[in-house]
């Protein structure tokens, strides 16, 4: 399991990569939209630079932005109730945080069960995106791809978690 999880681990540091790129792509996308709006609004429409598309290339840039940082901050940044949990002991903690991994792994196979059958309907059917025409199947596949990593790596840090608990190490 450890070179399985360490793949996974790879996968996700790269998914990560992309969603850097990703919001990059959004700001520059945002920006080039409103400077030639602006532009043509200046110009009383004399030059006009505008572009089809901006809106929806930025609504999917932001998509895959956040969905392919998640699997590669899953096990980080958890929202704690110190309060509570300054009462437990380490071996508590670590069965409490399984449970909540264990939660986003469910969560994400639910979402990548719904994605998996938007795949097969929008393949089958055609459907594109409004402004770009971009076939609907090529988005659901990659959000797929965006949940089923999310739902491994989930499971493998809710795994990890577990073996910290019962002290298990290697």
């Amino acid at each position: 399991m450890s070179r399985f999880a360490s793949i996974v681990d790879a996968i996700s540091r790269v998914m990560l990569l992309v969603s850097g790129f990703m919001i990059t792509a959004m700001m520059l996308v945002v920006l080039a939209e409103v400077s030639t709006r602006a532009l043509f609004g200046l110009t009383d429409g004399s030059l006009d630079l505008t572009f089809n598309g901006g809106i929806e290339i930025a609504r999917f840039a932001l998509l895959f932005a956040i969905l392919y940082a998640l699997p590669c901050n899953v096990d980080r940044s958890q929202v704690v109730v110190d309060l509570f949990t300054n009462t437990l002991s380490d071996r508590s903690i670590a069965v409490l945080q399984s449970i909540c991994f264990i939660g986003y792994g469910l969560l994400a196979l639910a979402m990548s069960y719904r994605f998996w059958g938007s795949v097969g309907h929008s393949y089958g059917s055609g459907e594109t995106t409004q402004d770009l025409n971009i076939p609907m199947f090529y988005i659901y596949a990659a959000t797929l791809v965006g949940t089923g990593m999310l739902c491994l790596r989930s499971g493998l840090v809710a795994v990890r978690r577990i073996r910290e608990a019962i002290g298990i190490t290697s």
